[in-house]
């Protein structure tokens, strides 16, 4: 029962915190501009919003073939299909909770493929460990590409303003280098306590654990027995998330003409956002909108744009979620079945 309490509490935290990015960002508004944004959900294209829940689809299919490929040295060979609705099933969780999904697809594999939990979880481990290490080399690109928009970012929406409200020279002083560091400097200090202070107490421990775990995660890559395919999957689940952003573009004629550019930065930047809030509601149009304004697209069309992406990727997953729930115990009772009437017709035969 606590941890029913528990998970409720959780669920309503987070589903509270996407509300309140959605007043936070809507209250400047005007009822234009409110207007606005709801019109662009009537004249947009959703034939692109179908094409990217297929993209969607098949970067979680490429997903489950290079799981697969770190089943294989520990001698599991599971059904692709049981595999792949793990995969979905576990994104469904995680609409709920934090790290409820890796745990669901997991169980479903220990359920319906008889695989222990404990080694399936640790090709979960190597997983995430492989997509963070993705995420940052994707996200330093992105800085080091869009380095002039972002400073014009910046300068618009953070110095300039600073400066404004507290008469500084932020863009020609070296008021920002002396905050860098000291900031640094001090990030370092505190966790030089904390080492200190925190070394045997029990959360210490889960992240002492947890960092372990990334380094045998990575450790665990060296026995894969397709490297390069499993490379090519990688960079094809990363392609396809990149490609589910950018064909939404092209549902509103303000976005139609943005590059690949600004899909990886609607990528990256979104990422972080569904990192902050579970599932990303409320925060992810926010960042979208933040994120297109580098663009120069405007701050009702760049949020409009945010929610279309945002909901053709959460509506593909609670279908295929929803789906892939329903449909595992049919599909496996009938593949039980059919094994056992084979079984018995072997003995009749012997």
């Amino acid at each position: 029962m606590n941890k029913k309490i528990r998970d409720i509490l959780k669920f309503s935290l987070f589903l509270g915190i996407g509300i309140f990015f959605i007043w936070l960002f809507m209250r400047n508004l005007t009822p234009g501009q409110k207007s606005e944004i709801f019109l662009s959900f009537k004249i947009a294209e959703y034939s692109w919003i179908i094409l990217a829940f297929m993209l969607g689809m098949l970067s979680h299919l490429l997903r489950t073939l290079r799981w697969k490929i770190l089943l294989e040295p520990m001698g599991y060979n599971p059904s692709t299909g049981n595999v792949f609705m793990a995969v979905m099933t576990g994104y469904l969780a995680n609409l709920a909770l934090p790290r409820l999904g890796e745990v669901s697809r997991c169980g479903i594999l220990t359920q319906y493929e008889k695989i222990p939990f404990n080694k399936s979880f640790g090709t979960v481990i190597t997983e995430r460990v492989i997509d963070m290490l993705s995420f940052i080399l994707i996200f330093f690109i992105l800085i080091f590409t869009q380095s002039g928009k972002i400073h014009i970012y910046l300068e618009q929406k953070i110095y300039i303003p600073l400066e404004q409200k507290f008469n500084l020279n932020l863009i020609g002083g070296n008021y920002m280098l002396f905050l860098i560091t000291g900031l640094g400097i001090s990030a370092i200090i505190i966790l030089i306590i904390l080492h200190k202070r925190y070394i045997h107490s029990a959360i210490y421990q889960k992240f002492y654990k947890l960092f372990t775990g990334f380094l045998e995660g990575i450790k665990s890559l060296v026995s894969i027995k397709k490297p390069v395919l499993f490379v090519v999957y990688s960079v094809g689940i990363w392609l396809m998330y990149l490609l589910m952003a950018y064909v939404v573009f092209f549902s509103l004629k303000e976005t139609s003409s943005l590059g690949l550019d600004a899909g990886l930065a609607v990528l990256i930047f979104g990422s972080v956002g569904i990192m902050i809030v579970q599932g990303g509601i409320g925060i992810y149009p926010a960042i979208v909108a933040e994120t297109l304004f580098l663009w120069d697209i405007p701050e009702t069309k760049g949020y409009a744009m945010g929610w279309l992406i945002w909901g053709s990727q959460t509506l593909m997953i609670l279908i295929a979620g929803v789906f892939s729930l329903l449909l595992l115990p049919v599909i496996n009772k009938k593949s039980n079945d059919k094994k056992g009437d084979h079984s018995a017709k072997n003995t009749e035969t012997t």
